[in-house]
């Protein structure tokens, strides 16, 4: 057994004997909320002119940051020049399936236009097939071409296991991610209150985005209480009305 191994095996044993789903009330305040969304236009049919939307609205409404589509980037960094609001985009979107060698590329060229964060799309079928080695080469090759820029990890949740959840948080970390992702948004389920608590819990070194089908302020703020730092989704402008207006 090797170290990436033995760090998920002994992690997974944790899981088994102490971890326990118990999610402690608090309150979160509008500007925390406002401050965790990534306001997110990831659809196929995407327009320009709908990008330059977001960005205005992310300006508006004090958003954390926009998530756009690789070749929207050097649009929405030109849009939001002189603005608090950052450029996330995404890598190996949504299978996750190319190559290291690629997603290592894609990666060097984002940063290279302007985006301040990356969110990575880990390859599923070789978590699955515990590959662990390969995976974490996956995700450690997008962390180097980062030059430093965060980086968050789209695990899919609906696909995986529990154990297979806590293997992605292992080498996530491993690999030096700050984040671990629950969704693209393109799966069959999105982001869950078990499943943010569990990512949580299983790293303290890693933070959570929550993202995939969080459309209404009541779900936002209960996937901040389970510990996500990061909401990503397209119905922020709702999610914060809501939030003003309860």
């Amino acid at each position: 057994m090797n170290n990436i191994e033995h760090a998920i095996e002994e992690r997974i044993v944790k899981y088994k004997t102490e971890y326990k789903f118990e999610v402690k009330d608090r309150k979160v305040t509008i500007d925390e909320l406002r401050q965790s969304i990534e306001h997110t236009l990831l659809k196929p049919i995407a327009t320009v002119e709908e990008i330059s939307k977001l960005c205005d609205e992310a300006i508006k409404y004090g958003f954390y940051g926009v998530c756009v589509n690789p070749s929207f980037v050097k649009h929405a960094v030109d849009r939001l020049s002189g603005s608090k609001v950052k450029v996330v985009s995404v890598v190996g979107f949504p299978l996750g399936a190319t190559t290291q060698f690629i997603k290592a590329r894609e990666t060097a060229e984002l940063v290279q236009l302007g985006a301040d964060e990356i969110d990575m799309v880990i390859h599923v079928g070789m978590l699955k097939s515990k590959e662990w080695t390969y995976v974490y080469e996956d995700i450690r090759s997008v962390v180097e071409a980062a030059q430093s820029k965060p980086v968050k990890v789209i695990i899919e949740t609906c696909y995986l296991s529990d154990e297979e959840k806590i293997a992605a948080c292992v080498l996530s970390e491993l690999a030096g991610a700050q984040f671990v992702k629950t969704s693209t948004g393109f799966g069959t389920a999105g982001a869950t209150t078990q499943d943010v608590h569990l990512l949580k819990w299983c790293s303290d070194k890693l933070l959570v985005k929550a993202s995939g089908g969080i459309k209404g302020f009541s779900q936002a703020v209960e996937l901040i209480k389970a510990g996500a730092s990061r909401i990503g989704t397209s119905s922020s402008i709702k999610i914060l009305s809501e939030g003003v207006e309860g």
